[in-house]
């Protein structure tokens, strides 16, 4: 992986569970990065290119029926072409990345829910994805308050959103495992508060960090 030392831009990540709000937060990132005069790229996952929403499209059908080990490489399938076409071009000519989610996200899902190796996953990291977030944002709420924000929009549920709530419960506890094991990266957002006050607190904790990294 590219040292963040060296790279002349950055990479920064939004994580949580259902409902945790990341898509109002990375928006109120865009705008702040913004003010400073700084190129910013928005992205998902899965998906962020041709490729990775037609991946997309396949792993949150509904109707869709996939083993455990077709959904992690699915997404690192995404993911691989996202980095190479996306993040790495945008990192290199100094622009900030605001991705929804990254491979936190496999350890989390496809680790912690599903129960796939953590060791498998930090090998396809290690060969696929390149390189890890400068920043981390994980946005943490109570698995119940998540769900029940994310079917009260009133859309269908996709294939991941349709699993049962011991599912997410093992999400939510890989995710905060990893922040605790990297403090210097993550930072750890009461996402059930109010959108204001969450973006809120986001937007100072990265302002903090770019003076600090500055």
């Amino acid at each position: 992986m590219m040292p963040a030392s060296v790279r002349p831009g950055f990479l920064v990540s939004i994580e949580g569970g259902e409902g945790a709000g990341k898509s109002t937060v990375r928006e109120a990132l865009q705008h702040s990065l913004a003010a400073r005069g700084l190129e910013v790229v928005l992205t998902r996952e899965p998906g962020g290119t041709v490729a990775g929403e037609a991946i997309r499209q396949l792993l949150l059908d509904p109707s869709g029926k996939l083993a455990a080990e077709t959904e992690l490489l699915l997404m690192f399938a995404a993911r691989a072409q996202l980095v190479r076409e996306v993040v790495q071009p945008a990192i290199a000519r100094g622009a900030a990345v605001l991705t929804d989610r990254f491979t936190d996200a496999s350890f989390a899902y496809q680790g912690g829910g599903r129960g796939i190796s953590m060791g498998i996953i930090a090998e396809l990291e290690r060969w696929a994805a390149l390189i890890k977030p400068d920043l981390t944002f994980l946005l943490d709420v109570g698995v119940e308050v998540g769900l029940s924000r994310a079917r009260s929009r009133g859309a269908e549920l996709d294939r991941i959103e349709s699993e049962q709530l011991d599912f997410f419960e093992r999400v939510r506890a890989t995710y905060r495992t990893r922040a605790e094991a990297e403090p210097t990266r993550f930072r750890v957002v009461d996402a059930a508060q109010s959108p204001a006050l969450v973006s809120g607190e986001v937007v100072r904790l990265l302002s903090d960090w770019l003076d600090a990294r500055a």
